[in-house]
């Protein structure tokens, strides 16, 4: 009985402990840490929704790119960081890969308290250069069927985004379109822009300024429904195949954050993203933002993407044996 006691006893100290501090929080700067560089899909995001929460706290919010290892290092950094509240992670769909293919010193899931979603998207789109004969998808995939292993698309190498949907792709038609290696799939979009690979499966904001410039043509788009900026382009489920590649980027804090503190961070997360000038921000990237934003959600979101990409990633033959 006496255990019993103290142990309500603790953890009614520690409701109160965590209550309180949320009572006074935010007392000080928050730093948003972004794993990747600047300008990119996961830092844009965040530095708008640091910008617009700063307005709304009265405390600085501080955006920090810890960048290198694809993520990593500054998922690791936030992982270890104090549960106060005070130091959050940008994550991403890099977070439900990496696990995969290289041996992270953290779990994407347990190491972390899951705040929300910042957005949905944007989702991968095919592209192809604009003087091939390729209309259609369908045109692309009976070419690719005549000619096995003849067709190149750019990569970002196996652990990638446009790898792991070009291996979708293969799967699902019956194709060899080859992936040859480059530095991101933004310079692989360049790329076939300038005619050295004939393809790409890349974002949605890296690819229409290329298809806007009359460059590359694009196929279709890797989402449940088509894009409002590209409303002629189909997506793959509705030419038949069942390839759903969406970016994400949410926010985290390191796991053991109190309750308290992450219902509060929530409620202001949904203030900013859920207002017009947001989704305005975000609408022209190709994302979008979610309506059911809860922490809750936004967990058991991440624990399904997390698997979802580990059946992909073996498909790859690139990832860790398990």
């Amino acid at each position: 009985m006496t255990t019993r006691l103290g142990l309500a006893l603790t953890g009614a100290l520690l409701m109160f402990a965590g209550g309180a501090q949320a009572q006074s929080y935010p007392s000080r700067a928050i730093t948003v840490v972004v794993p990747f560089p600047p300008g990119g899909l996961t830092d844009v995001p965040a530095r708008v929704l640091a910008a617009m929460l700063q307005q709304r706290i009265g405390q600085n919010v501080v955006v920090e790119n810890k960048t290198g290892g694809n993520g990593t290092i500054g998922a690791a950094y936030v992982s270890r960081a104090a549960p106060d509240g005070y130091t959050l992670l940008a994550n991403s769909l890099a977070d439900a890969q990496n696990v995969h293919f290289v041996a992270v010193p953290y779990s994407p899931i347990k190491d972390f308290a899951q705040i929300g979603w910042i957005v949905d998207g944007p989702p991968a789109v095919l592209v192809v250069h604009a003087a091939l004969p390729y209309e259609t998808l369908a045109d692309l995939i009976a070419d690719a069927k005549k000619n096995p292993s003849k067709i190149s698309f750019g990569t970002s190498g196996p652990a990638s985004s446009p790898a792991m949907a070009l291996v979708q792709l293969n799967m699902a038609a019956g194709i060899q379109i080859v992936g040859v290696p480059y530095r991101g799939s933004g310079e692989a979009a360049r790329e076939v822009a300038g005619g050295a690979i004939q393809g790409v499966f890349t974002f949605y904001a890296q690819g229409k300024p290329l298809v806007d410039d009359g460059k590359v043509r694009a196929l279709a788009v890797a989402a449940p429904q088509r894009l409002a900026g590209w409303p002629n382009v189909p997506t793959f489920r509705e030419l038949g195949y069942d390839i759903d590649f969406r970016g994400f980027v949410g926010l985290a804090a390191p796991a053991n954050t109190p309750k308290p503190i992450i219902d509060h961070l929530n409620m202001e997360l949904n203030a900013v993203v859920q207002s017009e000038v947001f989704k305005q921000r975000m609408g022209e990237l190709g994302m979008t933002v979610v309506g059911d934003n809860t922490p809750e959600k936004y967990d058991a979101y991440l624990r399904a993407e997390t698997m979802r990409q580990g059946e992909i990633a073996k498909l790859t033959g690139a990832a860790l044996p398990k």
